[in-house]
């Protein structure tokens, strides 16, 4: 086929062939994918300009040169935006309205062919155009809630009339993407086909379109009338019925699919161009939330996190052969996730009751998994088949890479790391899930210390995505490229942190628990902390949170902790963690701990009240009863966690805000809504957290400024500033 350049700018490129149909190509010079930037629009505009003055035109085919279609907008170019007037934002996003009705209403088929990644503003896109066709392997969406937005490009005009009131809340207000079949399923795309025919089959539909063989004008049509409903009732239920679901499912702190819900209800009945205003000024209360700042800043952060993951691994080779020591509950996890990830995996213990147990936490999962839908019967089988349980280190000598997952004590695991060292082959990584003791300590019984790190997992190992890589002072870069890579291939977000006791994620938890501890030692009730700080937006109190770590490991690593940091971490007298364990209460393993466990019908466990919870807890306090607001229990149990997020920061465990901020929203479910401990920091105010801190200097170390805090503060700067 002979074509002809009409454009070729730095993001696209305009041809047209001898049958007279004009392809609109995608295809980024200065980026590895293709996103939706000023320039983009800019240079879409003035392509769109062209194919209108063109009078020969038959019609438009839209599609990528690179390996995706378009990944979305660039939030990074986009979010400054929210920043500006109201006016400002409104009059940026009519013009995207206006250039994509353009599109829509051109007077010739269009046809765009979707490869690869296609979501946000690059869906939006691909909704104006008459058909959809997609390989097979891609992806579509509109996951702007997932950043405290909607979308704002008549994504809440289009797509409810394309395929229904009904798909397009579950679509819009769960941000959730989907594979091309699904979404061919809804009719959100028109054809599906591999790779390959891609363009021969979106070519061969828009030619269709050209012989009147299709109704396009119809189609197009479609999406300018008002919603059709099959009557109001219909209407009302689409709507009324869905607004309870999805508050349920989103929450009160995020207003944003709510938000989406109320656009696409209010524009229902209305034309595509009586909508635009409603979606753009909906869209625009959420862009200026916190919630959404707060949202993207986690995005970003996590994209940062991405591309420096990848800058670690890239030197290391895949792992084709992993091992772990210690079948436990860890052990077993770890297990299920590296053989789920298509990495096989030895798992080594003492005895054959104990690797019983790992391989039931991996089978439990997958049953779990197959009990609901996603894990077929034949996954299951081959999992199970990827995990070889072993009494030998014999099996070892093939590993790229071991993990040490025994009981949290140094001896032991000084004596297993070396047993480790003497079974593997000489560039075989090892690498420790210790919680809190000292990589360098576990290092010192070594010969090759270089080939040793820490790779600290989180329970439950399938559901939590953090994993903390800990460099130790003689770890060489090799073993952390090996090791980051590992986590990849399992699906892990890793983060690198340098040596400390209790590395990032646990250093900075237990002066949060530090801060519990005084406040129940005044009295004041459990119930009332875990409910004020689940409002503030914790998916579970930190009363309720220790009982699901297990009260036995807390003492433990609180032990550590308090031994590391005696002048912020050491624990007073009565300890209340050796109190519950004198008294046999362990948390949700035996059912006994704040809280007391029953099993329901489900087999799931549910807390409930137990009095002598609340008699060891008036041992504990002496009888005493202080009276304090929510907002000081807000503030005594943040300060610590602020404080000692600055002092990672400080002393370089990790370079930059963003790690901090993802480490605790990934290893302990800050919540998200807050943008992680640094970014609420920045929120509430460092001048103000500096005089909230002098407040209660009283309390102990963990209530004193770092030095990094008050320099921004008085210099009016932010972490993220």
């Amino acid at each position: 086929m002979k074509t002809t350049r009409v454009f070729v700018g730095e993001w696209l490129e305009c041809q047209k062939d001898d049958k007279n149909i004009i392809h609109v190509v995608f295809a980024s010079r200065s980026a590895s994918v293709n996103k939706f930037n000023r320039a983009t629009l800019e240079e879409l505009r003035t392509v769109l300009n062209l194919i209108k003055a063109d009078t020969d035109k038959k019609g438009v085919l839209f599609l990528s040169a690179k390996s995706v279609f378009i990944v979305g907008a660039d939030i990074t170019e986009f979010t400054p935006l929210f920043e500006q007037p109201r006016e400002v934002l409104f009059t940026w996003l009519q013009e995207t309205h206006k250039l994509f009705n353009d599109i829509e209403d051109l007077n010739v088929p269009t046809v765009t062919a979707i490869n690869g990644i296609c979501l946000g503003g690059g869906f939006e896109f691909a909704l104006a155009s008459a058909y959809r066709v997609a390989s097979d392997s891609a992806v579509v969406g509109l996951p702007e809630v997932k950043l405290g937005i909607y979308p704002g490009w008549g994504g809440t005009i289009r797509l409810p009339r394309l395929i229904g009131a009904d798909n397009a809340i579950e679509w819009i207000a769960g941000g959730n993407q989907y594979k091309a079949q699904e979404a061919l399923k809804v009719g959100a795309l028109d054809a599906v086909t591999t790779p390959d025919k891609l363009l021969e089959v979106a070519y061969t539909m828009l030619q269709g379109a050209i012989a009147l063989n299709l109704d396009w004008e119809s189609r197009q049509e479609e999406k300018r009338r008002p919603l059709t409903l099959l009557s109001p009732v219909e209407g009302v239920m689409a709507f009324e019925t869905a607004k309870a679901f999805v508050a349920s499912k989103a929450g009160k702190n995020y207003p944003a699919p709510l938000k989406a819900l109320a656009a696409m209800q209010e524009t229902a009945g209305n034309t595509r161009d009586q909508s635009t205003r409603v979606e753009i000024n909906g869209f625009i209360d959420v862009a200026k939330t916190s919630v959404a700042k707060s949202l993207v800043s986690i995005f970003l952060a996590d994209q940062y996190n991405k591309k420096s993951s990848k800058q670690f691994a890239q030197s290391a080779s895949p792992v084709n052969l992993a091992c772990v020591v210690g079948a436990g509950i860890m052990g077993g996890g770890i297990a299920y996730q590296s053989a789920v990830s298509g990495v096989p995996i030895v798992m080594k213990d003492i005895n054959q009751k104990a690797l019983k147990l790992g391989l039931d936490e991996a089978s439990q999962i997958l049953a779990k998994g197959h009990e609901l839908g996603k894990v077929s019967a034949e996954k299951m089988t081959r999992v199970m088949a990827s995990i070889a349980p072993t009494l030998s280190y014999g099996d070892f000598q093939n590993a790229d890479v071991v993990i040490e997952a025994v009981v949290e004590n140094v001896v032991v695991k000084k004596s297993v790391l070396s047993e480790i060292e003497n079974s593997v082959k000489h560039d075989c990584v090892i690498a420790s899930n210790t919680s809190t003791i000292s990589i360098d300590v576990l290092a010192t019984g070594l010969n090759k210390p270089e080939n040793f790190c820490g790779m600290h997992f989180f329970n439950p190992v399938h559901k939590m995505p953090l994993v903390e890589v800990i460099r130790g002072s003689k770890t060489s870069n090799q073993t952390i490229a090996k090791v980051v890579a590992y986590a990849l291939q399992m699906g892990k977000t890793p983060v690198v942190v340098g040596n400390c006791p209790g590395f990032l994620v646990n250093r900075v938890l237990f002066p949060y628990f530090f801060g519990l501890m005084e406040l129940l030692r005044e009295g004041v009730s459990f119930t009332r902390i875990d409910k004020v700080m689940e409002n503030f937006g914790w998916p579970m109190g930190p009363c309720y949170l220790l009982d699901v770590i297990g009260l036995d490991t807390a003492s433990h690593a609180s032990d550590v902790m308090s031994a590391s940091y005696p002048s912020r971490m050491s624990s007073r007298e009565p300890s209340l963690l050796k109190l519950f364990l004198e008294n046999k209460r362990l948390g949700q393993k035996n059912k006994k701990g704040f809280y007391e466990y029953m099993t329901d019908k489900k087999g799931k466990l549910q807390k409930v009240l137990d009095p002598l919870c609340e008699t060891l807890l008036k041992e504990f306090s002496l009888g005493h009863t202080k009276v304090v607001s929510d907002s000081e229990i807000v503030e005594r149990m943040m300060i610590p966690l602020i404080t000692e997020s600055i002092r990672c920061l400080e002393e370089k465990i990790v370079e930059t805000p963003m790690e901090v901020d993802l480490g605790v929203i990934y290893g302990i479910g800050f919540p998200p809504f807050h943008g992680g401990v640094l970014k609420y920091a920045d929120t509430v105010g460092l001048g103000s957290i500096c005089e909230k801190i002098s407040s209660y200097s009283s309390l102990g170390g963990c209530y004193e400024a770092p030095a990094l805090l008050k320099k921004l503060a008085n210099e009016g700067k932010t972490f993220y500033s």
